[in-house]
């Protein structure tokens, strides 16, 4: 999975007084508020190859601290230098089985942001750049949904297809009034891109699933930023099926 930028990490750890350059690693993905945080100070964001980056999005590597430098997040016990193959960086040095609630939640992330880059593909293809470009809005909050769990910070609030997430709940309840359609029952003879958006719909309920499963389980925070996020993603999908179809 590749790295993130967002504005929350150039706040938490902003660039030296005087720098004009800031380099990142090609394939990082990069907020949009996080390009915005650097133009705003006269900062050009520059992308270089990996192994390249001076400064910027350095990974610091974990201490040794001998039979402590990997400890069972559940337990607080140490698990000593190496990590045990069977178990996963939860954060930092706190490790936790691969079969975790919050781990299970990240590979069904991982596995939604695939999806949505081959229905982009399939929108190109068939010549749909307004679908193509409305997931890729969609992908953006689903990195920085990511990001927001990886480090255990609040979730950027970003708009989607030019709505809030009042304006997306709003919108895709009513269909009728938003493109003059009811709501749509799908079927194959809608075609492939359609099929493909109800598909993804259904993939993003699954994820808010497993984000409920995570962070509802015993010791667990309550996220509902990030559960709220994921509800109003879903309609932002359902939205975009609904527009293709009623050709607005």
């Amino acid at each position: 999975m590749g790295k993130i930028l967002t504005e929350n990490d150039l706040r938490s750890h902003p660039p030296a007084p005087g720098t004009r350059r800031y380099e990142v690693e090609e394939g990082t993905f990069v907020a949009e508020s996080a390009r915005s945080w650097l133009e705003k100070r006269d900062i050009e964001l520059v992308l270089v190859p990996p192994g390249r980056v001076c400064g910027g999005m350095s990974r610091t590597p974990l201490p040794d601290r001998g039979s402590r430098t990997y400890l069972d997040a559940a337990t607080g016990l140490p698990l000593g230098r190496e990590k045990p193959e069977e178990m996963t960086h939860l954060r930092g040095n706190m490790l936790v089985k691969k079969t975790h609630p919050r781990i299970a939640f990240r590979g069904k992330l991982d596995s939604l942001e695939a999806a949505i880059l081959e229905a982009q593909a399939l929108a190109h293809r068939q010549d749909a750049p307004a679908v193509r470009d409305g997931l890729g809005e969609v992908l953006e909050q689903v990195r920085l949904v990511l990001g927001a769990e990886v480090k255990d910070r609040p979730l950027e609030e970003i708009p989607i297809l030019g709505m809030d997430q009042a304006e997306l709940r709003q919108t895709s309840h009513d269909v009728k009034g938003a493109f003059g359609i009811d709501h749509p029952i799908p079927s194959w003879e809608m075609g492939e891109l359609a099929l493909r958006l109800n598909t993804l719909r259904t993939q993003v309920r699954e994820v808010e699933l497993a984000a409920a499963h995570a962070f509802e389980a015993p010791g667990e925070t309550p996220r509902p930023d990030i559960i709220r996020a994921l509800n109003r993603l879903s309609s932002a999908v359902y939205i975009l099926f609904c527009k293709l179809l009623s050709g607005k």
